[in-house]
């Protein structure tokens, strides 16, 4: 135990809990039914519908982050190795994307998507916190307001997930990627934006993390009200009611509830107040981004408030966080038809068991996941030719 604890003792426990978090989210909403019998929204997925992909996103920019420097940006040779490395593994998970989404399971792959946020990413790694907090909330504003005003002038979406056979349309297939599509890249820039500035600041810290978390539940529930207050004005509920005939704006704000599959409709500005799972608007990016932060900053907490024992225990538990990339890309699998189990709700337990049962022992073992060892091969090569840190002399 003591090998493994302090194995353990450079990682952020944490962030990995978080990610792990994400993975069971984001599978509960493939997995199970999103409304009851009833035709009410479910417990599960009003809590992870949107967000879960929304702290997947922000995870991978404090992971960007953590390979960047954390709080002090690498810079020169390093810098541009670490570009290069990033750039192939945006590439690796990109075509991985394209892969599983040839499956047909009727899952939105996020995957290629991220493989495009992360070539986006490149130019900001060498920027500290306090200028990608500054980008990043911009952009929340900024890059529904550009979707917004370009999406008229692209064709219309055609498919869920990019798949190989997309690639003889490249143009169509860059306008899904960036605008049109589930996870479009650039309103989402906002997530890896601020995860990055996550990343960038000292999860170490008991302060910095409290200020994490409970400024996290301050945005989220600030975007959540304020966007409930400016939809039910008449001028916006009007506009809004065009794509809900016969509902009052009450009914139609719970139907939003349910998903808007990657962004609003383009007829009018006051979409861009509406918040709903997968709207990309910039009261929905807030609320998502404060969920996002109150989650990381929730579990790194209660990762630093425990023994060190305890913490080993957390890490081992949660482990598939450390392999979310060879989970997911499992999970997907899994929801096959040539691949147990059956694709049904009631077997969402079974896909939690397998994935943390696998990603406990992988980090036990004290290995990475397959998926994660292969697509950071480019990074760790260049990482060899980069200039040795000077050492300061003694005496």
């Amino acid at each position: 135990m003591s090998a493994l604890t302090d194995r353990l003792s450079t990682r952020l426990v944490g962030v990995d809990v978080a990610r792990c978090l994400a993975l069971l989210g984001m599978m509960a909403t493939h997995v199970l039914d999103p409304v009851d019998a009833t035709g009410e929204l479910t417990r599960i997925q009003a809590v992870a519908g949107g967000r879960s992909a929304a702290l997947f996103a922000v995870l991978a920019g404090v992971s960007l982050a953590l390979m960047t420097g954390r709080q002090d940006p690498v810079r020169g040779r390093v810098l541009a190795s670490r570009s290069l490395g990033l750039a192939a593994r945006a590439v690796l998970i990109a075509a991985l994307g394209l892969v599983l989404g040839s499956l047909g399971t009727n899952i939105a792959i996020i995957l290629t998507y991220y493989g495009v946020l992360f070539l986006i990413a490149i130019p900001f790694l060498g920027l500290r916190a306090r200028w990608l907090w500054l980008l990043g909330v911009v952009w929340a504003v900024l890059g529904p307001l550009l979707a917004q005003v370009v999406r008229p002038m692209l064709p219309p979406r055609q498919f869920d997930s990019p798949e190989p056979s997309h690639l003889i349309e490249p143009g169509h297939l860059l306008a899904e990627l960036l605008f049109t599509g589930y996870y479009p890249a650039v309103p989402w820039l906002a997530y890896l934006l601020i995860g990055m500035a996550i990343g960038r600041i000292d999860l170490r810290n008991r302060l910095v993390v409290s200020m994490l978390w409970s400024g996290g539940v301050i945005i989220s529930v600030s975007a959540t009200w304020l966007s409930g207050r400016l939809t039910r004005l008449p001028s916006v509920a009007e506009v809004l009611l065009r794509e809900y005939p016969g509902m009052d704006i009450d009914d139609a704000l719970t139907s939003m509830s349910h998903g808007l599959y990657g962004q609003t409709p383009a007829d009018g500005w006051q979409w861009l107040l509406v918040v709903a799972p997968h709207s990309s608007t910039p009261f929905d990016l807030a609320q998502t981004i404060g969920s996002s932060m109150f989650a990381i900053g929730a579990c790194q907490m209660i990762a630093l408030r425990l023994p060190s024992r305890w913490r080993t225990g957390m890490a081992v538990l949660f482990g598939a966080g450390t392999m979310t990339l060879t989970l997911y890309t499992l999970h997907v699998v899994m929801r096959t038809d040539a691949v147990w189990p059956q694709e049904t709700p009631d077997t969402y337990v079974l896909h939690v068991l397998v994935v943390l049962a696998i990603g406990a022992a992988v980090t036990a073992w004290g290995r990475p996941g397959p998926l994660e060892w292969v697509v950071g091969r480019p990074a760790a090569w260049l990482r060899r030719t980069e200039p040795r840190p000077e050492r300061t002399p003694s005496g």
